[in-house]
């Protein structure tokens, strides 16, 4: 068992290595340089349309659930531990410069969301029930114009998204719901694992009718909860934000090892910066993962450009807010590289509680601890959608859904009680495998990509004008 957790490992350390943060990073400043910026150039139209009146109607076009609903669907997947943890364990192993990486990542991502999710809603199909059936794989198999080779890369996308969803999306963020329970408050993981298994199993079956209706709640809740916290905590080390903020600056883009000052006893140079900045920035948003485009297929709308601009926000709420708000609650509050009584360098969630907690006392642990209960199961309803259409993709049918969401919940459980150190890097090995094909299909698509973001200026600058 320990020889394979070590080769898992080895592959991990391997496909989440420089070559696929080119890929991810290229692939985005690619996209983003042949539509000559319009996804940043439209970022205020974008976030408009989404916190419209409008975007929570479905009367017009066609789909299953509102564009908002779909956007919100889609955070509470990327919107996770991801935004709590894997900030603080970036800033520790790559230097608080690694938050400017993490900006960067999302300035590129940017256009990889949109393309993705634009695509998704382009060759989306309707399944046996009526429902919307979309996401890369789709695309491959309708919009590449190999057709072999899109259903191959399609098969392919599907099979590694299935796997992650039980894995990074389910055994995992379970596991981290009932650890962190337990440790803050003391609650008994099987009981914490019951209780979660349930809620999910009831709000699963319903479907991504079921799910939306939460995640449209939970979601701007849950963001708007910890963003609060944030913010007190960083209103109250006011002081020091000066210095943090310049002290992630420099050891951004120092080409040598730097320590001191508000970065404790850390030490980075600008490649670890880099590479650990961009690594948790593109697993917090998960752009060009191709992930939340298989949600934004269900929304309804008359333009795929539209709602592509929709959800292209989440990668803006995920990384330049929520994971900015982190970060600076660690830069500002002075504990990045505290040691523990043994010696060791705190990190992780301990990190980030110990930010919080410099504020605001013994209630910042429980403000953390609560907000990574939330931000996981959210992450466990949004990564059930993604991996039951992948499946559903495999079977050729939607007859054995209801096994799966069923399934699916039960493992939840599993998660919530067991230690698995394999599951995380077996699904840390599909999520980027998944992406692969994703990516490869956008670039492919480009071309396409941009026509279709130059079609549709017109009525961008007809609605800033106040004409439509």
């Amino acid at each position: 068992m320990e020889t394979l957790e070590n080769i898992l490992t080895m592959i991990d350390d391997f496909v989440w290595g420089p070559v696929m943060l080119v890929l991810l990073m290229g692939t985005g400043i690619v996209l983003t340089v042949r539509t000559r910026f319009l996804g940043w150039r439209n970022l205020g139209y974008a976030l408009k349309s989404g916190l419209g009146k409008e975007a929570r109607k479905k009367t017009e076009g066609t789909g299953d659930i509102s564009p908002f609903s779909a956007l919100t669907t889609a955070l509470a997947a990327t919107i996770g531990t991801g935004n709590i943890v894997g900030v603080a364990t970036a800033m520790v192993a790559g230097g608080p410069g690694a938050l400017v990486w993490m900006w960067i990542s999302a300035f590129f991502g940017l256009t990889s969301k949109f393309s993705e999710c634009m695509l998704a809603i382009k060759y989306r199909e309707k399944n046996a029930d009526g429902e919307m059936s979309g996401g890369p794989m789709y695309t491959m198999k309708n919009g590449l114009k190999n057709k072999r080779l899109g259903a191959v890369m399609g098969w392919l996308f599907a099979l590694f998204a299935v796997i992650a969803s039980f894995g990074i999306g389910d055994l995992t963020q379970a596991n981290s719901i009932t650890e962190s329970l337990y440790d803050t408050f003391g609650f008994p993981q099987w009981a914490v694992g019951i209780v979660i298994t349930l809620l999910a199993l009831f709000i699963i079956v319903g479907g991504i009718k079921s799910i939306s209706r939460v995640s449209q709640v939970v979601v701007p809740l849950m963001a708007v909860f910890y963003i609060a916290a944030g913010l007190i905590v960083i209103i109250v080390n006011y002081k020091n934000i000066p210095g943090g903020v310049a002290q992630i600056f420099q050891m951004a883009f120092s080409p040598t090892a730097v320590a001191g000052g508000f970065a404790g006893s850390i030490t980075a140079s600008l490649f670890s910066a880099l590479r650990y900045g961009v690594a948790r920035g593109i697993f917090s948003n998960e752009a060009g993962m191709g992930s939340a485009a298989i949600t934004a297929a269900a929304a309804t709308t008359k333009s795929h450009v539209h709602q592509g601009y929709i959800n292209m926000t989440g990668t803006f709420w995920d990384t330049i807010v929520v994971c900015t708000i982190t970060g600076l609650c660690i830069a500002s509050s002075g504990v990045l590289g505290m040691t523990d009584a043994s010696g060791e360098v705190v990190t992780g969630a301990a990190l980030t509680i110990a930010a919080f907690s410099s504020a605001l006392g013994p209630v910042g642990g429980y403000l953390v601890t609560i907000g990574i209960t939330l931000f996981a199961f959210s992450t466990i309803l949004g990564w059930e959608y993604h991996g039951e259409k992948a499946f559903e993709y495999l079977a050729k049918t939607n007859r054995f859904n209801m096994i799966y969401r069923v399934v699916f919940s039960l493992i939840v459980f599993v998660g919530a009680t067991t230690t698995l150190n394999i599951v995380w890097s077996f699904s840390d090995i599909a999520n980027a495998l998944m992406a692969i094909p994703n990516l490869i299909c956008m670039l492919m698509l480009s071309g396409e990509i941009a026509r279709d973001m130059r079609e549709f200026q017109p009525q961008i600058r007809a609605k800033k004008n106040g004409k439509s």
